[in-house]
């Protein structure tokens, strides 16, 4: 003989009446099947947040396990591209009835991509974090992809003191003797020839925009190469000496602060018109100072992202 087990959230009232703007889940862990623009589909460990509103005052609480099994379903039997996004979060709030009629789901998860060292050819694998986020909310669609790229930023102030300390280490050396072109070249060989560096710190670009339904497989691929190709000196992987000395040149040629950085971010965007929308946070991991130098922006979209 089966016995009825109890459905709190169906047949009892809260205990406090009220609308709640989200319940759910979050932190969920599961594999999920990504599709990228130019990228064989590839399984994520991915981190998922699921919430629905609460807009029935009476209701006890929403059902969560139907949140879990739909994410569950995408997990073994589909692949994350716009449109199973879009189906997703049209599934929470149907599986609500009158419960809820907003949606948002989250996936962050790292996205590794093969890339080629500077002048070797040598290849390594890169993760780049990437968060995508879907939102419905009575009808109203929203999918964003964000996606954070690491780079090497030389601050052009510290490299103009560097080169006067180097300017009067040269003139005191040289001060009392003709010039002696050999003898110079060994000199700035040296140390004492090279008396100060700039310095440099990790930095990092984080960059979100507005996908809209001219999109299926998602465009991470793309927007990690407008940055890197952008800043000009992302972190590298497979390394060789001849890499590393490129890579050395490259920062002493790329000097920047973070409003530099931003600024040709944004310039950037601003001339890729497939993105409706875009915000852009530059973040300059100090090696000089305790804090950090930071840059935001938009593309400023009236009605859209605020910075």
């Amino acid at each position: 003989m089966s016995t009825l087990m109890p459905d709190i959230a169906n047949h009892t009232t809260a205990q406090t009446e009220g609308t709640l703007d989200w319940v759910g889940m979050s932190n969920i862990e599961m594999p999920i099947m990504v599709a990228s623009q130019g990228e064989n589909e590839r399984m994520v460990s991915a981190f998922v947040d699921a919430f629905v509103n609460l807009k029935e005052p009476q209701a006890k609480g929403i059902h969560m396990s139907r949140l879990y099994l739909l994410l569950d379903e995408l997990s073994t039997s589909n692949t994350l591209d716009f449109q199973s996004l879009v189906t997703l979060l049209d599934a929470f709030i149907s599986s609500h009835n009158d419960l809820s009629d907003n949606a948002k789901v989250q996936f962050r998860f790292d996205y590794h991509l093969r890339r080629k060292s500077l002048i070797s050819g040598k290849q390594g694998w890169k993760a780049y974090p990437v968060t995508l986020t879907g939102r419905l909310n009575k009808g109203k669609l929203d999918i964003e992809l964000a996606v954070d790229v690491r780079y090497s930023s030389t601050c052009p102030c510290s490299a103009a003191l560097a080169r006067q300390l180097i300017q009067k280490a040269f003139k005191e050396k040289f001060n009392d003797q003709q010039a002696d072109l050999d003898a110079i070249h060994e000199w700035l060989g040296t140390t004492e020839g090279i008396v100060a560096t700039p310095h440099s710190q990790r930095s990092v670009a984080e960059l979100k925009v507005k996908l809209n339904t001219n999109t299926n497989e998602f465009p991470i691929t793309a927007l990690v190469d407008i940055i890197e190709d952008c800043l000009k000196t992302p972190v590298q992987a497979a390394v060789k000496r001849e890499d590393e000395q490129e890579f050395a040149r490259l920062n002493g040629q790329n000097l920047m602060f973070c409003e530099d950085a931003a600024r040709r971010l944004q310039h950037a965007m601003n001339n890729t018109p497939e993105y409706d929308d875009f915000w852009l946070r530059i973040n300059h991991l100090e090696s000089l100072h305790a804090h950090d130098a930071v840059s935001i922006t938009t593309k400023g979209v009236e009605g859209g992202y605020q910075p």
